[in-house]
């Protein structure tokens, strides 16, 4: 175990650029810690660590990546779950945090990192992502832009085009690792990546008090032209009893959980009707 955590006090490299996004992220939410590895240290591997590029592959490291999901499905529900459930479950607890890991840069301080699946390895039980940052992009102003790397793009447009190719590199071989499990095509696998995308940073918008400005910058980033994200970032209004506003979407994917508990569905489900949403989002608000 000691072995294992040795990735996660590294100091961040000298000069880099994301490492107070990764500071922030770990300020305000205990699940997920990012260390950033210098070039010369190896991607963490064994005892408990997956590299993206091994779940890309689709083969044995994947298959113990879901056999967890399987098994926490077996403990939490008393029952299976079909293989292509399981296999999204799988994905969505890897692309959520993935996503953060370019997202939040951008959010932040308008840097977006290049993380190929060679760069990112993810460590489930401990809530870490360890990762190499080679290059990013920024805004003509940014004093990060003298950083070795640094690569400048003229605007904020071009800017959110950045963030959506990184997110794309990254994800992209991810998602033909996992298609033959999850079965579901293109389409619907883009789908679920923009959910990733949307949900992630939403969430943690949230969290750091700014939940309205996420949504506007989200509904800039995934305006529902932007291939091959499978439509927008879809946030709408619905009203409370006492008129309060409480923010929704629909997802663009099912995760299929009402399989398991057909009475129990996600509230940016497409199956929950208005009416659910409103009667939970004011029990939460309460």
């Amino acid at each position: 175990m000691t072995a294992t955590a040795l990735p996660a006090v590294a100091p961040a490299p000298p000069g880099s650029a994301v490492a107070d996004a990764y500071a922030r992220l770990a300020d305000v939410y205990a699940g997920l810690r990012v260390v950033e590895r210098a070039a010369h240290e190896p991607s963490p591997r064994g005892a408990g660590w997956v590299g993206a590029d091994e779940l890309a592959a689709g083969g044995p490291a994947l298959d113990a990546f879901l056999a967890w999901d399987d098994a926490q499905v077996r403990r939490d529900y008393g029952t299976p779950a079909r293989p292509d459930v399981v296999a999204g479950f799988g994905l969505h607890r890897y692309a959520w945090p993935a996503c953060l890991l370019i997202t939040l840069p951008w959010f932040l301080h308008r840097r977006v990192p290049r993380l190929p699946v060679s760069e990112v390895a993810f460590h489930r039980t401990l809530g870490r992502m360890a990762v190499h940052v080679e290059g990013f992009a920024c805004l003509p102003d940014d004093p990060a832009a003298a950083l070795p790397g640094a690569r400048v793009v003229p605007d904020e447009e071009a800017l959110r085009a950045e963030v959506r190719a990184a997110v794309a590199q990254h994800l992209e071989p991810v998602l033909e690792g996992f298609r033959p499990r999850v079965r579901r095509g293109r389409r619907a696998l883009w789908g679920m990546a923009t959910d990733e995308v949307v949900e992630s940073l939403w969430y943690v918008g949230h969290l750091f008090g700014e939940e309205r400005r996420t949504m506007a910058e989200l509904e800039l980033l995934l305006p529902g032209s932007t291939a091959p994200y499978t439509g927008g970032a879809g946030f709408r209004t619905l009203h409370g009893p006492d008129g309060q506003e409480l923010p929704t979407r629909d997802r663009a994917s099912c995760c299929f959980f009402y399989t398991i508990r057909p009475e129990d569905t996600c509230v940016t489900c497409p199956r929950t009707c208005d009416t659910d949403r409103i009667t939970r989002l004011t029990a939460e608000a309460a």
